[in-house]
């Protein structure tokens, strides 16, 4: 299943947001940055890359029959991101499926960074911080899934990742946004997603892959 997440304007905004850190990083500012993430820069820049290009690419696990006739949407807004809904293949059925950047290459590099974490125990506890955090903001929106607003998720694992391990905060605030961002918005949703009527149910898609992909981002700053 390939599909963008969101309109193609807020692509490129991405993708520009990426090769402004590449830029930084290439100047140096931020190699000492990335090589607090505990990985070499041009790699965390290559599966930041993949992030965004997995973006559009839906791994389907299951199919959901739906008791009444779906809404047949467009595009759906959300706090200012639009949102392309894709096409409905077939009648009365949502597919459940796992986004490849917003899921799978995260947790990925998430599990990666828990098994060298100086205090897997702290790490976890920032992930559980997240994940209530944004269970409590994360909003069913007809036709698209469950989202959350894109800046709460890296600003919550920023500032839990300085309190509870300020000496190893980039690499916490990176794993405890994303897997809190995937644990709070969509695992803990799973029992509502045949409320949202949509297409397609994609965990780490549409609605939580900007806030996922910003918090690599914001960990790398916060490295800094």
């Amino acid at each position: 299943m390939f599909f963008p997440p969101f309109l193609i304007l807020f692509f490129f905004l991405f993708l520009f947001l990426l090769f402004f850190l590449f830029g930084l990083v290439k100047f140096g500012l931020f190699a000492v940055a990335f090589a607090k993430l505990g990985i070499p820069p041009e790699q965390l820049f290559s599966l930041l890359f993949l992030c965004i290009v997995g973006s559009m690419v839906n791994i389907p696990i299951k199919r959901i029959r739906l008791e009444e006739e779906p809404l047949e949407l467009q595009v759906v807004s959300f706090f200012g991101i639009r949102y392309r809904v894709p096409r409905r293949r077939r009648p009365r059925e949502m597919v459940l499926a796992v986004n490849v950047g917003g899921a799978v290459i995260p947790t990925c590099i998430s599990l990666y960074l828990l098994a060298h974490a100086q205090h897997p125990v702290r790490m976890l506890l920032a992930v559980a911080v997240v994940a209530y955090v944004v269970q409590r903001i994360a909003r069913p929106v007809p036709g698209l899934g469950i989202a959350t607003p894109m800046f709460i998720p890296p600003l919550a694992a920023a500032l839990t990742a300085l309190v509870i391990n300020p000496h190893w905060a980039p690499p916490t605030a990176y794993v405890a946004g994303t897997l809190g961002t995937l644990i709070g918005a969509d695992i803990l949703n799973l029992n509502r997603i045949k409320e949202l009527q949509a297409p397609v149910a994609s965990i780490g898609g549409a609605g939580t892959f900007d806030g996922v992909f910003l918090t690599g981002i914001l960990a790398v700053l916060l490295s800094w």
